[in-house]
């Protein structure tokens, strides 16, 4: 890394261009403590990140017993030795004064500090008291996406066949539960088609909803690079926001917020019309095109564009671009995976590159995107609601092996009914029914959507709150119990990134105080809890993170995630390697489905699909009529519109995303300095026709309000298309000045207060991207009061349902050139 590029101002770093179809060049990105000169780092260990989902590989440098910096690995096939900003200084909150040393219980309607014995006897004393009292279903797990592979492994064991409770999931419903929803309805399995690798060999790259270059910012230097070189690729872009990834597309097309489908239902109409169609492969491989074809006969770009506020001519050039790629590599976030009809939406790229034969070759695939950083594992290992292995729950022989390998009864593990997901647990445990709450390595006092009717339930002395985490966050401040936990570089562990590649990190560090590793704490319960299998052994039989691995490879064999080939010390060699890796693939496998689809026959599959609209379960004998010879499936969808539209009381839209600084709700980037000092608060994104308009300026202090709460935050005038609001989602209030905020009831700085609670009737996924919301003057960014009454913006330049004027100022997608600085995730399609 050249060290005099300063990786906040330019958090992509310098370029190595390379051209189509050459390997990327290595480029090593260090960063050491002030004053630690190589020289001094007594020791490398190896990790990876654990602050997004890109799997960046690196080696923490070690002295005095410290972590002292990190560096890339060169060898590494997901980054070649790059480095992100959260990668780069995100470490140092390992170090940070106030993380959590002791076990805290609640006395007296405070927290006070204990020993593990009697924190963890409280624990299993309500555990036992409402088994015996009101069954396994009283007792909820909602988990993190950041925590490692035999954790996650080991909480389904002990959730699912100790406890034998239905509800477990984790954060990653947020984030990544409509991914892997999208690729069960297209390839009847969970897995990503494609590689990063793809993006070597592309000529067009469409990203939906995705701004990569704040999210994954690896892989954008990896673009940015073939951008710069020989033969270039050319990129789609669909995001309502002017972001670095917009500045350098071919086609930015910026539509209305919850009109994805209706966009991709013209694209699909275009591509078919076009003849832009691999029949060969649709015939060999697929089922449901003739009704695809039927059901987007009538979406033509002028259609769309009256929906969607977008060129009708730039729909055309886009799905012209699509249609003539040679190689195609698409890739979807939370801008799709967020809004309305998110799991529709998702599957339509995968219909697109269905339709044209772009899967399983080199630079022609899909990647629906993870956003937390180990949300694969989640899926993997059952811990985010789904049978481990990716077996489907709705198959007695899956759920009869799943029960071999745990040596219990099949009854044992909850199948009775769909997983309970994220937002049904805090209904439930709203209602009553569920009466204990195990938070780990999460924070949805400030993630998660309406926070005043989470902080609520939460607060309910009913409800029992175990919070299992480093620091005293947000939802840490309300529990019974909460337990201090070891992070990245103070356990050993597997991950997979969002390419299904493996990395193993190990301890380099000692924990601070008493913290103790997630699979210790989780060890710890079982056997306090004295489960056992059917034969009256330990249910859980492993000790350590090692044994742990060895026992989930048992759980994977034969199946999609086949972890059979892989073990520590061949992780401690090649680094990074893509599941399945088994006899048959030894050394990994790049890309799935080169020979056809290999995991949608109605015996194998891990789900028998949903219906689109409902979410209502399909029957393993219609998807056995429907698809009998396991082919993937093209499934239409029409466009509906989103369940809140402005009014004259909200007349704007709102969405929420994030920022290349920043992860999750910044309970380790917040304490970083240099990351903390890039973003240190929240904003209200606005266009510059409304700002305009309405007389409101850069660094105005604004009030955002929609039906369920308001957020205050300073005005920022951007290139965003007119009626749209960008809020980012990080900031809670844990570091606010004393008295601010949700305690006294005045508008805070989470943009959570303002989300509703609505779901994507497939995934189960919060729709964080389609609030009605109204936008105030507070004070003026000269510190001058507002007047009274204060100013509360009108309609909109153009109201939602009014078409755009094709060419005209409305006309949002152009190739825009926004503002300069570090634009947040779009994450709205």
């Amino acid at each position: 890394m050249d060290p005099s590029v300063d990786r906040i101002a330019q958090p992509w770093g310098s370029r190595t261009p390379y051209g189509r179809h050459e390997a990327w060049p290595t480029r090593v990105d260090t960063r050491l403590a002030e004053g630690v000169r190589p020289d001094d780092v007594e020791r490398w260990v190896r990790s990876a990140s654990i602050l997004h989902s890109d799997g960046d590989a690196m080696d923490i440098a070690v002295r005095d017993g410290g972590i002292v910096g990190v560096r890339g690995r060169a060898t590494d096939r997901v980054n070649h030795g790059r480095l992100g900003p959260k990668d780069l200084f995100g470490w140092q909150a390992n170090a940070s004064p106030d993380r959590l040393t002791r076990p805290l219980i609640r006395e007296g309607g405070r927290l006070v500090a204990c020993d593990w014995d009697t924190a963890m006897g409280r624990v299993v004393a309500r555990s036992r008291e409402l088994l015996d009292d009101q069954g396994p279903g009283s007792i909820g797990f909602y988990t993190s996406g950041q925590l490692f592979l035999e954790e996650y492994y080991t909480l389904a064991v002990l959730a699912r066949a100790g406890i034998g409770t239905n509800h477990l999931d984790g954060n990653t419903r947020l984030c990544t539960a409509t991914a892997a929803e999208a690729l069960k309805e297209s390839f009847g399995c969970d897995g990503q088609p494609g590689s990063y690798d793809d993006i070597d060999h592309m000529d067009v790259m469409a990203l939906f909803g995705h701004n990569i270059a704040e999210t994954q910012p690896v892989q954008w230097m990896r673009i940015l690079d073939r951008l710069d070189g020989r033969d270039p690729p050319r990129l789609i872009c669909v995001d309502p926001r002017p972001t670095r990834v917009a500045r350098r597309a071919a086609v930015h097309l910026a539509p209305r917020v919850g009109t994805n489908v209706a966009l991709l239902n013209a694209l699909l109409h275009e591509v078919i019309r076009a003849g832009h169609i691999d029949e060969e492969y649709i015939g060999a491989h697929t089922v449901g095109f003739d009704e695809l074809a039927a059901g987007v006969e009538d979406c033509t770009p002028e259609w769309a564009a009256a929906i969607c506020d977008v060129p009708a001519d730039r729909v055309r050039e886009a799905a012209e671009i699509i249609g003539s790629a040679e190689r195609l590599l698409s890739t979807v976030l939370q801008g799709v995976y967020q809004s309305h009809q998110a799991t529709a939406a998702a599957v339509q790229v995968n219909n697109l590159h269905l339709i044209r034969g772009m899967l399983g070759r080199p630079g022609a695939g899909v990647l629906q995107m993870n956003g937390q950083p180990t949300a694969q594992n989640t899926r993997e290992c059952g811990a985010n609601g789904d049978l481990p292995g990716f077996r489907n729950w709705q198959n007695d022989a899956h759920v009869a092996d799943l029960a071999k390998v745990w040596n219990v009864e099949p009854k044992t593990i909850p199948h009775y009914g769909p997983p309970t997901h994220a937002l049904q647990m805090f209904r439930y445990a709203e209602q009553g029914s569920m009466r204990m709450l195990w938070i780990s390595g999460t924070n949805p006092a400030v993630s998660l959507p309406e926070l005043g009717r989470i902080r609520s339930i939460l607060a309910q002395e009913r409800l029992f709150v175990v919070v299992q985490d480093l620091f005293l966050t947000e939802t840490a401040q309300l529990a019974d119990v909460v337990l201090p936990a070891a992070t990245w570089g103070e356990k050993t562990g597997t991950l997979t990134n969002a390419d299904r590649t493996v990395h193993l990190s190990e301890k380099a560090v000692e924990p601070p105080g008493e913290a103790k590793p997630d699979l210790d704490i989780f060890l710890d319960y079982a056997s306090r809890m004295d489960f056992r299998d059917k034969d009256g052994g330990p249910l859980v039989t492993w000790h350590d993170p090692e044994s742990a691995f060895e026992a989930w490879k048992r759980c994977s064999a034969g199946r999609p995630c086949d972890y059979t080939g892989l073990g520590y010390e061949k992780l401690r060699g090649a680094s990074g390697i893509q599941w399945p890796c088994n006899d048959r693939f030894p050394e990994g496998t790049e890309r799935l489905y080169t020979d056809g689809i290999s995991w949608a026959h109605p015996q194998v599959c891990e789900s028998y699909g949903k219906d689109l609209v409902t979410g209502a379960s399909q029957e393993a004998v219609d998807y056995r009529a429907a698809n009998p010879d396991g082919k993937a499936m093209l499934k239409a969808c029409a466009y509906l519109p989103p369940h809140e539209t402005p009014s004259e009381e909200h007349p704007f839209q709102l969405t929420t995303g994030r920022t290349i600084y920043h992860f999750h709700t910044r309970t380790k980037t917040g304490r970083a300095p240099q990351l903390d000092a890039a973003a240190p608060d929240v904003w209200v994104e606005a266009s510059t026709a409304d700002a305009d308009r309405l007389g409101f300026h850069e660094g105005d202090l604004m009030e955002v309000a929609t039906p369920r709460g308001a957020l205050r935050a300073r005005l920022r005038v951007t290139g965003i298309r007119p009626g749209l609001l960008f809020v980012p989602f990080h900031y809670g209030y844990w570091d606010t000045e004393a008295g601010h905020g949700p305690a006294d009831g005045s508008p805070g700085r989470a943009a959570n207060e303002t989300t509703v609670t609505d779901w994507d009737p497939v995934s189960k996924q919060p729709l964080f991207k389609t609030a009605a919301a109204a936008l105030r003057l507070v004070e003026r960014g000269d510190g001058v009061s507002a007047p009274a009454p204060t100013t509360t913006a009108s309609a909109p330049a153009e109201p939602a349902g009014v078409p755009a004027t094709e060419g005209g100022p409305s006309a949002h997608a152009t190739q825009t050139e926004g503002p300069e600085g570090h634009e947040r995730e779009g994450s709205v399609a």
